[in-house]
């Protein structure tokens, strides 16, 4: 009997910012511009591509990060590409590997992001994806004409509605529609065409989309809320869900109830893919790989690392007491709700001061895969085996050298054990992530 094939991990890559650590700009040999420099950044796409990454992803911000310009000025995501932009021209200079954007539900309208994901999937073959958020900076509202930042629970609401709108308008035209006929002069068959004419309670919109259906059908659908809501949109349209559990406990729960949702709203297990974010350092021992770290951390400044908590919390932390514990109550606001709530759970768990959590805040506080190339390779597969991720979302402490260490060195191990590619098998992201190409719903 022939050998059952291994579970497969998929791995992205998160590249917008180039790392979310704040001190990574600053660490010894790394590229201080690398979050705003394209040819730094094509040489990045370009060896996750030929180490075999399912996709580059890009985040977004609408603002620049809610925090005291003293912070600020030392945040070098301050100045980010858009990210269109930039996927545009990297499917230029990549073959394979998926080009995954962010969009807000919020602050645009439908009929803007069905046209740039189709045309991005259209430029690369097959190769988009739109990361579905609803923009939780309170500063993003002023630059779209509010004052005050749309209701959380509202701007899930609009993103139900959203989504419904951009897929329909993705449908517009069958996939055989465009019969370019030289000698009867039809370029495409008009029955063939489908008027969305949506008329909800927040969206209206005519339609069609005056682009052809996507090489995918539609680009490939990704999502990253945590919170209640967030999780009810992922299982009812999302894809792919980027997710943020703090450790293995955290990550099974989370993939127990997502996937569970997933079924209960008449979908496979297997048409969603869990990638938490993970962060990632690779030493020749595990000391070696604690003192990178340490080294880096020690690069965030206090002004930086009060900010980042303050972000996190989704109110002002620099009237705490730094020596003191978390305060009991803190503010209810329309920022992310499970950024939050990890906070307060990280507080209470450890028993942090506001000063500790706001330097592990400061740098990366999320889940860290740090030490050896066998260590963390045996922590991935294990998160795998046990059911915590379909793969993770690498973050890199530091460019260029801890994106090399990834792919010169963990992917080998990870490609040795059998549970990540060798080779790529389909040209578009969904065949990277095993996904089925959606039925046209006006033209099955």
């Amino acid at each position: 009997m022939a050998e059952q094939k291994k579970k497969q991990l998929h791995l992205g890559a998160f590249m917008r910012p180039v790392s979310l650590h704040t001190g990574a700009w600053r660490y010894p040999g790394a590229y201080p511009d690398a979050n705003f420099n394209f040819q730094h950044i094509k040489s990045f796409a370009q060896k996750l591509e030929k180490a075999k990454f399912d996709a580059f992803f890009m985040a977004d911000h609408l603002a620049v990060l809610n925090m005291p310009v003293e912070a600020l000025k030392r945040s070098h995501t301050v100045t980010s590409f858009e990210p269109f932009t930039l996927l545009s021209s990297l499917a230029a200079v990549t073959e394979r590997i998926g080009l995954v954007a962010t969009a807000s539900t919020t602050f645009d309208e439908p009929y803007h992001i069905a046209r740039r994901f189709a045309s991005l999937d259209h430029l690369s073959g097959g190769r988009a994806g739109w990361n579905i958020v609803t923009t939780a900076n309170p500063d993003a509202a002023q630059n779209f004409g509010l004052d005050e930042h749309v209701d959380h629970g509202d701007r899930y609401v609009r993103a139900r509605e959203f989504y419904d709108v951009v897929t329909g308008l993705w449908d517009s035209f069958a996939d055989d529609a465009f019969v370019r006929n030289v000698e009867s002069g039809i370029f495409f068959e008009p029955e063939r065409m489908h008027v969305l004419d949506h008329k909800g309670p927040q969206l209206k919109v005519r339609g069609p989309l005056n682009i052809a259906r996507a090489p995918q059908g539609w680009p490939v659908i990704v999502q990253a809320g945590q919170s209640e809501p967030g999780r009810q949109l992922a299982a009812e349209t999302a894809e792919v869900v980027f997710c943020a559990p703090r450790d293995l406990e955290a990550g099974k729960a989370f993939f127990a109830d997502v996937k569970g949702r997933l079924e209960a709203a008449g979908r496979d297990r297997d048409d969603m893919k869990l990638l938490p974010a993970a962060f990632v350092i690779i030493g020749d021992t595990a000391e070696e790989a604690q003192a990178k770290r340490l080294k880096l951390d020690s690069l965030v400044h206090y002004d930086s690392a009060i900010a980042s908590l303050s972000i996190a919390l989704g109110c002002d932390a620099s009237a705490f007491p730094p020596d003191a514990p978390l305060p009991a109550e803190i503010p209810e606001t329309n920022a992310s709700k499970s950024g939050r709530e990890g906070v307060i759970k990280l507080a209470a768990k450890e028993g942090l001061t506001v000063r500790q959590l706001a330097q592990r805040y400061g740098g990366y506080s999320g889940l860290a895969f740090v030490g050896t190339v066998e260590t963390v390779a045996d922590e991935m597969e294990k998160w795998l085996v046990e059911e915590g991720s379909d793969g993770f979302n690498v973050v890199f402490p530091f460019l260029p050298q801890g994106l090399d260490d990834v792919v010169d060195r963990l992917v080998p191990e990870l490609q040795r054990r059998g549970i990540f590619r060798q080779d790529y098998e389909g040209a578009t992201l969904r065949e990277h992530l095993g996904l089925k190409r959606p039925e046209n719903r006006f033209f099955p």
